[in-house]
């Protein structure tokens, strides 16, 4: 049965997605990667309609990794373009239903076109109130945490006074809570370098399904499975 907003109980502040499977989709579908990449956006925005409407706080998206540089030239200009559209046009019917944007992710190396648009964006969005959106375009766990530690050292802060919560408010977009559950689609089981600072103690939740086929009737099964999980924080 489909969550609804009167019916859906999940305690959830932050969900992940790790949209896995655009390339190997399309390829079932006898199509060029880019295609499978134009129709994980699509489902991407549906998705991000469907977290607007049941109130979830805080959704993040792994939508382009540091490692993905290294794709084929044609198609990170694609994806580039590709996310460019989304930020200025896809999203912008859930930008007025107050949606906030915010990019996570390191600003190096993105095309100045792309980063301008992602920025316009962000900027357009941040008195957004009812739900946020975390765009993890350019991102690594590794890189964060590198970061992060950078940060810290070039504040002056000692050794010895480094804490947890020092390292949390220098990760990117420190007003990211840590994440409840990550969802990973295509059958792969694993976090490739997706949020491992907030991922720490979040639920895993892995479908065969890819990512352009993922519905709001899949996110509705992961919620449910959530709802029946026992969490644990290693004291009990």
């Amino acid at each position: 049965m489909a969550v609804t907003v009167a019916d859906h109980n999940t305690q959830i502040t932050h969900l992940g997605f790790i949209v896995d499977g655009n390339r190997r989709w399309a390829t079932d579908q006898g199509r060029e990667p880019q295609f499978g990449h134009k129709q994980g956006a699509e489902q991407l925005k549906k998705l991000a309609f469907h977290v607007n409407k049941l109130k979830i706080p805080y959704t993040s998206a792994y939508i382009f990794s540091t490692e993905n540089w290294k794709r084929p030239k044609v198609e990170v200009d694609f994806l580039m373009n590709l996310t460019i559209k989304l930020v200025e046009r896809d999203l912008e019917e859930l930008f007025e239903k107050g949606t906030r944007l915010v990019h996570v992710g390191s600003r190096g190396d993105i095309p100045e076109k792309v980063l301008a648009a992602i920025d316009r964006a962000v900027e357009k969005t941040a008195e957004n109130k009812v739900n946020t959106l975390g765009l993890c375009f350019n991102y690594g766990g590794h890189q964060e945490l590198v970061d992060a530690t950078k940060s810290i050292i070039e504040s002056g802060v000692a050794a010895e006074d480094v804490t947890e919560q020092l390292i949390a408010e220098n990760l990117y977009r420190p007003e990211l809570p840590p994440l409840d559950m990550v969802v990973r689609t295509s059958g792969e089981q694993r976090l490739s370098n997706f949020m491992l600072w907030r991922a720490s103690y979040a639920e895993l939740y892995f479908t065969d399904t890819y990512w352009p086929d993922f519905d709001e009737a899949g996110l509705d099964r992961a919620l449910a499975w959530y709802d029946q999980r026992q969490r644990r924080f290693g004291g009990n």
